[in-house]
Parts: structure tokens; sequence; C-alpha cells
């Protein structure tokens, strides 16, 4: 039995939305590919959720929701415990090679979903998620990563994306424009540097991996491409190193010098503009709060990292976390009904006031946008089209071996040019998806 889902109500006032009386959908398709064996219709959902740094907010707007669906569903009980983001992976592993303790439903970050695949980890709800009314607005980059070979195995819960954080008072002060090329970005950070040699004129990172896969997508370059089922790497193309090349080009004394600047992850690129260190930095929506507790609270704005051409937005890799339900559980109904309510429209216009999480509707995205004139550039960032990481299993080893860091520490340092570091990334990554099958 299929119910319309209720489409949001999208509150003003930038608060958590009292979710109490989110509707409840009644029973979504039973699946015959049930490894837990059954499909009860009552008993304890056990939720694994992601434990944010500040939790009680996220808390507030999950009990709303729980509240609802026990009230919705009698004699069912929903037991959430919050896990640290740092140990997910030895625990979630674990839960799918015990299906006795684990939980019917988790949240997941969106790199990880080939990997949990291949492990036999996460249910097949791609008919579940279709008949969902709600899925019809979800963004085409967040139903991407939580496909895997055309098949769904989950539901968006939130986007991250990051864009071009600038100083206002440096630019005013320097008589600068704002950069609309690549290229003018560039040369403008090498300006403020020179004229302000105390300064980053753009903070950058050699671990930065997500904040210079722009540079390399924009010069219309790729990580991989699909090939034979699998995955076979393109960071060598003549595309990828032209971008690659932009990257490096701005490590050195006269923008970010390397001997500091090689080694800067993310985190530590937004700390330099936070602190005052830096002109500029490539910085998520989820940068925002940290930022404004710095120093430069209120003389810096955000617009989205400019293309190769003027009026080109360069595309950004779209970040967040899903939430699916394990193959093992045993009241599968239940959870993904669970699932697409913490997933919901409403849900995530709540978690958007009481968090920042940007919401994966389309729709309800431009909503927040009108509330929030900060989210602005980032929902423009993802409308132009983002970006996201191969749907291999293998991405998660690429990843935590620091294939790329590695590349561009490589170039950086001067031990390799661009064209012999990115032959020996691709070997790498290669090697990787081969072992990944």
């Amino acid at each position: 039995m299929k119910l319309a889902h209720r489409s949001a109500r999208m509150a003003a006032p930038i608060a958590a939305l009292v979710v109490a009386g989110l509707t409840a959908t009644a029973c979504a398709p039973e699946s015959s590919d049930n490894s837990g064996g059954k499909d009860e219709k009552s008993g304890t959902l056990r939720v694994w959720l992601f434990q944010e740094v500040t939790n009680a907010p996220k808390e507030k707007v999950v009990d709303g929701v729980v509240t609802a669906f026990e009230k919705a569903h009698k004699g069912t009980k929903v037991d959430v415990q919050y896990i640290p983001v740092e140990t997910r992976a030895e625990k979630i592993k674990a839960a799918f090679n015990d299906p006795r303790s684990a939980p019917d439903l988790i949240e997941y970050g969106n790199t990880d979903t080939a990997g949990y695949v291949k492990d036999g980890g996460l249910a097949d709800v791609s008919e579940e998620f279709t008949d969902w009314s709600e899925s019809k607005d979800t963004d085409p980059t967040a139903k991407q990563s939580v496909t895997v070979d055309g098949k769904i195995y989950g539901a968006p819960y939130f986007v991250g994306v990051r864009a071009l954080y600038y100083r206002t008072d440096i630019f005013d002060d320097l008589g600068l424009d704002v950069p609309k090329t690549q290229e003018e970005l560039i040369s403008t950070a090498k300006e403020i540097r020179q004229a302000k040699p105390d300064l980053y004129g753009l903070a950058v990172g050699g671990a930065y991996t997500y904040g210079a896969m722009p540079f390399i997508w924009s010069n219309g370059g790729e990580i991989a491409e699909g090939k034979g089922g699998s995955y076979a790497s393109t960071i060598d193309s003549a595309a990828a190193q032209k971008g690659i090349k932009a990257y490096t080009s701005l490590f050195g004394d006269d923008n970010c010098p390397a001997a500091k600047c090689a080694g800067m992850g993310g985190n530590d690129t937004v700390t330099a503009f936070a602190s005052g260190k830096a002109a500029m930095a490539i910085g998520g929506d989820f940068s925002h709060a940290a930022i404004e507790a710095g120093k430069v609270k209120g003389k810096y704005k955000v617009v989205p990292l400019p293309g190769v051409k003027s009026g080109e937005i360069a595309p950004a890799f779209a970040g967040g976390n899903n939430l699916g339900v394990l193959k093992s559980t045993t009241h599968r109904t239940l959870a993904v009904d669970l699932m697409e309510q913490l997933a919901s429209k409403k849900t995530q216009d709540a978690l958007f006031d009481a968090m920042g999480f940007l919401p994966t509707f389309t729709d309800v995205r431009q909503d927040v946008a009108k509330r929030e004139p900060f989210v602005e550039p980032f929902v423009k960032t993802l409308g132009a089209g983002a970006k996201f990481v191969p749907a291999s299993p293998a991405w998660s080893q690429i990843d935590a071996s620091l294939v790329l860091p590695t590349m561009f520490q490589e170039v950086v340092s001067g031990r390799k040019d661009v064209e012999a570091a990115s032959k020996d990334a691709a070997k790498k990554m290669n090697d990787a998806f081969s072992s990944a099958g």
C-alpha cells in the first residue's frame, strides 16, 4: 500500500522546525530480496546516525520524526544511536558481518556507497525510492551518490559543496575585481600576495583533493571513466593534466609557499582564511560557521568558483551523507518507511535550520536559499552541475592511500612533472580498480 507523501512545509524562521506532526507513510512494497528472511511489522528498529560536533539540534529534529513514526506504527519502537564518524568504517563493516548486532538503518558517507554495496551490506531499494513521491525532486548528483550499477541503495540525506570565499576589505583596499575566470583567479591570488606578502592570495592545499578537483573538471578532465563494468583512470589525460597544472601553479612563494601549503588539507585552508591569513579560500557551505567564528566575520563574501571561461562555474564535488537500509534487516518495510521520513523534504528543511545541512531536493534548496542569503552561491554551484567520485568500491582504497594528494605533492615539490606524476597516479588507481573487480 502506498500513500502520497506530504510535501514540505517551508518555515520562514531560521530555527529548527517542529516535525512531530510529520505524516507517516503507509506500507512500502515488500521485497523478495530480503536477506533478513522476515519483514516484521512491529518491534524495535535500530538506527545508527553520525555524531556531529554539536549534536543536540540534530537530535531534536530526529526525535520529532521518531515520535511521529512510533505514533503511526503501533507496537514499533525506534532506538537511535549516534556513532563517531571517525570509526564508522570498522563499526559498519562489523555490522555487515554480524546481522544479529546490526542496525536496520544507517547514515553513511556518500563516497562509501559502492564499497558497502560490494560488501553486501545495503539493501536495494530501487522500487521503493522510485515509488516515493518526493524522490522526483532529488538532485541528480545526489541520486547518483546512492546508485550503483543502476540500482538504488538508499536515500540522499544532505549534500555539501564548495565555493570561493574572498575578503571584501582586501579586494576594496587593492581595487581588485572578483575573479570571473580561473586564469583571473590565479593572477589575482598572486597580485594579492605581491601587495601583501604576509597573506596567502588563495589558500590551497596539496592534500585538499576536493579543492583541486574543480580545476581538473573545469578543464574537461575526469578522475576516471567507466570501462568494461569497472573503471579506468583518466587522471593522466591531456585535459586533466591541464587542470593539475592550473592548481599546482598556486603553490609557490608568489601565492602559497609549497613548504607550508603542500601538506595542507581542506580544514587547514579554511582555518587560514578564518584566521585572517588568506585573502581567498575554497570552502564549503559547511565551513560557514567556522569562518563566522573567525577574525574575518563581516569582511568576506562568497561566490561560485569560476570556471575556465567568463560566466562559467567550475564543477564542484558533491559531498554529503545518505541513509540506507541494511540487507540483513528483519523489518524491511518499516525501515524503508523510516528512511523516507528521515530523508523527507520536511525533515531536510528542518535539518538545514538546525545544522546548516544543504537539502538534496532542488525545490527545498531554492527555498532555504531565499531564507539564508549565504546559501545562494552554493545552490548556484550545485545548479551548474556538481560532480561525484567513481561509483567503485576501489574509491575508498584510492582515497585512503592518498593517491591524488601524493600526485599533487610530487608536482608541487618538483620531484616529478605533471605528466609523470599523473601517470603514476593513474597506474595506482587502475591497480585499485582491478583489485576491486
